[in-house]
């Protein structure tokens, strides 16, 4: 090969290795971006995702403590219809023992009368 054949392909080659140099940095810096964005955008998940979570932890925490204040209001409710049945029953109690009582005293009555009324059939 001539002398000037061999430069032009060696000031070729050199051109060629400087443009694949600079192929290779944009190609570096672009990987870096990336990164870059890549991190941002895990940061701004996590940042999300916390977010998220201390939502659903209070939501969490408003529904145990409506619960709690169901179970307190559902245990009044269940203690004050259990005073209600007790006075009902004591109420019952009470009105059938008057009505026993007052069936005993009409049965006497009536056997009494029956007496009465066989001595004035038998003068």
């Amino acid at each position: 090969m001539d002398k000037e054949l061999k430069d032009f392909l060696d000031k070729k080659f050199i051109q060629v290795d400087e443009k694949i140099c600079n192929f290779d940095n944009k190609i570096a810096q672009v990987d870096e971006k990336i990164d870059k964005k890549t991190e941002e955008v895990i940061h701004r998940f996590q940042i999300i995702t916390e977010n998220l979570e201390d939502k659903v932890n209070q939501v969490a925490e408003g529904v145990m403590n409506l619960n709690e204040k169901l179970d307190r209001h559902i245990n009044e409710i269940n203690k004050n219809l259990e005073l209600k049945h007790q006075d009902v029953l004591a109420a019952i109690k009470f009105s059938y023992a008057e009505l026993d009582r007052r069936i005993t005293t009409l049965e006497i009555h009536l056997k009494q009368l029956d007496e009465r009324v066989r001595r004035l059939e038998s003068h």
